[in-house]
């Protein structure tokens, strides 16, 4: 392709963007650009601090279930109090407790204040995934999600190389770096982000009551074909945190140093980082079933073939093909996640399926030592193909048995109950407004079942 033909792929790519989603774009650029704690804290403390490998592990656990823990909170937060509070509350969270941290000395105080800096990192995240479904079409949703990935893993690479240099200076210059940096992100959310919650005014009840078609996480653990794809993705992110579980410790065993295994694990950043955006521009009108089923398959037998590796060069070209897997599997699934969840309840049904990744990153751990010490690595890859093999027919069946219709009742907007003129001064018609809106509501979402009542639920707008 000609230079400007590039210029006129990346143009693509990029246009017709909401100024709002750029702003939150550059926050996760920010924070992934600040990240110290996750990538230097098993050094941190086995190095600088001196304590053990198993202490390392516990404390790495605490951060991980600090995670699971508020996957679940933020997403009820995120739908109640609002995306841009919650994320303005987990960043400000974050910033704070991984400048405490650089200061803990004590055994237990270090694992509590890691367990707090878990849940506050992993907070922001249903939230972030809520505003990006809220203010970005539908159709633009999946280059959205894979742009907003690229900035992850674009900050990561970047972060991950300053911050070992700044390591070797002071481990407590990077945690406050990353307290800075993670300030800086509640800032440009605070000045630049506006709120993105969809409007309820039409539903809320006389006397502050919850509505009775409010979606609470009761309705997400309901939801059978969700919950579906939360356990498929459990699986498929089992697979991949392998990459940094398990990969390392087969390389060692195979005579090969750590600057080896960051050689090859330096592949999968940088191949995120350079074949992202034109693999999405291949993948963004594409069968999303077909996209999942093949990368969860790519995902496991790539794993499958580092049972063939030997050489620091095999060993990458494993990397290449898992690799090839997250780029397509990570915006694809995102952008399933949000079809499937009612506008008003994403902030649940993104802590849900955030939580299937943190969960994964306690498990691989224990799943990978297990299998290791007691079968070898072998049957540690060979189950990745197995799971790989299982997570893409689950896929295939979960999606051909999904109904043509889509919408549940909570995208409906009811019909409201009579509200006393004397019970809201606010409005100078009481009743006259909602039904207005609820008239729209209707007659719209009438529009497009009759324009469209053949379409499949996974190619559409929720």
């Amino acid at each position: 392709m000609s230079v400007a033909g590039l210029r006129a792929a990346a143009r693509e790519t990029v246009s017709g963007m909401p100024r709002e989603f750029w702003w939150l774009w550059t926050s996760t650029l920010v924070n992934r650009l600040g990240a110290f704690v996750a990538t230097f804290m098993a050094l941190y403390l086995t190095l600088d601090r001196g304590y053990s490998a198993s202490y390392a592990g516990l404390v790495a656990a605490l951060h991980g279930l600090g995670g699971v823990i508020s996957s679940l909170g933020a997403g009820v937060m995120t739908d109640r109090l609002g995306r841009r509070p919650t994320m303005l509350i987990a960043q400000t969270s974050t910033a704070v407790s991984v400048a405490v941290l650089g200061f803990m000395q004590h055994p237990f105080a270090i694992a509590a204040v890691a367990f707090f800096v878990g849940m506050a990192s992993n907070a922001s995240r249903p939230a972030v995934q809520a505003m990006m479904a809220d203010i970005v079409p539908a159709k633009d949703r999946v280059r959205a999600f894979s742009l907003n990935y690229w900035a992850i893993n674009l900050g990561f690479a970047i972060s991950s190389a300053g911050a070992g240099f700044i390591a070797e200076y002071s481990y407590l210059a990077g945690f406050l770096g990353e307290a800075a940096m993670t300030l800086v992100c509640a800032v440009l959310v605070f000045m630049k982000v506006p709120e993105s919650r969809p409007e309820e005014a039409v539903v809320k009840s006389v006397g502050g009551k919850r509505p009775e078609d409010e979606v609470r996480l009761t309705t997400v653990l309901r939801d059978g074909r969700f919950m579906g794809v939360v356990g498929l993705s459990f699986l498929v992110s089992l697979i991949f945190m392998q990459g940094y579980v398990a990969l390392p410790v087969a390389m060692g065993a195979d005579g090969l140093s750590s600057s080896d295994f960051g050689t090859a694990i330096a592949v999968n950043g940088v191949l995120i980082v350079v074949l992202q955006i034109p693999v999405t521009r291949f993948i963004q009108d594409r069968d999303p079933r077909r996209l999942l089923i093949v990368s969860s398959l790519l995902a496991g037998y790539g794993f499958g073939l580092t049972a063939f590796a030997g050489s620091v060069a095999v060993y990458a070209l494993t990397v290449c093909v898992w690799t090839l897997a997250e780029i397509v599997n990570a915006p694809t699934q995102t952008g399933i996640v949000v079809q499937l969840s009612p506008a008003r309840g994403r902030g649940r049904y993104q802590g849900m399926y955030t939580m299937s990744w943190s969960v994964a990153a306690l498990v691989a751990p224990l799943m990978s030592g297990f299998v290791i010490d007691h079968y070898g690595a072998a049957w540690l890859w060979g189950a990745c193909a197995v799971i790989g093999t299982v997570a893409g027919l689950g896929y295939w069946l979960l999606m051909r048995n999904l109904p043509r219709e889509e919408h549940t009742a909570a995208d409906v907007l009811p019909e409201p109950a009579p509200v006393p003129a004397e019970a809201r001064p606010d409005l100078a018609e009481p009743e006259a407004v909602p039904a207005a809106a609820v008239e729209a509501a209707r007659g719209a979402a009438a529009g497009q079942r009759a324009a469209a009542p053949d379409q499949d639920p996974l190619t559409r707008a929720p």
